[in-house]
């Protein structure tokens, strides 16, 4: 009973975590445009075994990242770095393209790893699944059993890839009507690091 509340919340949040705008489902939706549907699998696919093994860090360590302000501000501040190199260069790449291009949309191994590798990127899930799992009661306080945290990595990384396989289905419904967002894709994504930026510098400096 207890194994079923665990994966039920943490499915649900993790479903939920994942859809505002960001850079996994982004990335999941431009490669869905320009590669086609298998390819955007493959990389909601390596995204989210990237996000099993982030929740199983966050919920072993969660006691001490909760307690730890500075932790915290390491995260925040490694991600703030990252989203600017990204931003950079999603700009560089949008000014280099000056015309749309075809790709070959054969599913290959290179989107999976494209996926695990934005993932590890993309930091924020680590804090984001240490407060559902002190929300659980899961933060070391408790001895939980090894199966309690095997339902929690699994329910992280299965609500992940749901709300990654929408954002494939829903982009490629609409493949024939995305050469605008296909064409201006890496100035999208630039200006989503640049929201990023601004949010993590938000975090920084004012909590």
């Amino acid at each position: 009973m207890e194994e079923t509340k665990i994966f039920l919340i943490t499915y649900f949040a993790a479903l939920l975590g994942v859809v505002p705008p960001g850079l996994v489902n982004m990335t999941v939706a431009k490669t869905c445009v320009e590669y086609g549907k298998k390819n955007g699998i493959y990389v909601a696919i390596g995204a989210s075994i990237i996000v099993f093994f982030q929740a199983l860090v966050a919920i072993l360590l969660a006691k001490y990242i909760f307690d730890n302000p500075f932790v915290r501000n390491i995260l925040l501040r490694t991600g703030l770095v990252i989203f600017i190199f990204l931003m950079i260069y999603f700009y560089l790449k949008a000014r280099s393209d000056s015309h749309l291009k075809k790709h070959s949309k054969k599913a290959n191994s290179n989107s999976f790893f494209k996926g695990m590798l934005v993932a590890v990127l993309n930091v924020f899930p680590i804090p984001f699944f240490v407060a559902i799992a002190a929300a659980l009661n899961v933060s070391g306080e408790v001895n939980y059993h090894w199966s309690y945290i095997l339902v929690f990595v699994l329910a992280a990384s299965l609500g992940s890839f749901t709300t990654l396989y929408f954002y494939v289905f829903s982009f490629w419904k609409i493949e024939d009507k995305t050469e605008v967002f296909a064409k201006y894709s890496n100035y999208f994504m630039a200006a989503l690091m640049l929201v990023l930026i601004i949010i993590t510098l938000i975090r920084i400096f004012c909590y």
